[in-house]
């Protein structure tokens, strides 16, 4: 289990204290997920929306960018 969860409301890594999903967890992400991408992006969308409701006051292409922006 990773150490690179994200701690809510606030949306930060619990290992890093970066911005989730950090580059330790999108790494972790990508080795997961690598047989299943469309899988990935799925699930990372259920984050978005979570993180959008979260962050309200969050531009929306900050959000996209920051949970799905980075997806192959």
């Amino acid at each position: 289990m990773t150490e690179h969860g994200p701690v809510l409301p606030a949306w930060l890594c619990a290992g890093c204290s970066a911005p989730w999903p950090c580059a330790t967890r999108r790494n972790e992400l990508l080795q997961e997920f690598a047989a299943s991408p469309i899988s990935l992006a799925l699930y990372m969308g259920s984050y978005y929306v979570s993180a959008s409701q979260d962050m309200s006051w969050a531009p929306a292409g900050t959000l996209h960018r920051r949970f799905l922006g980075w997806l192959r």
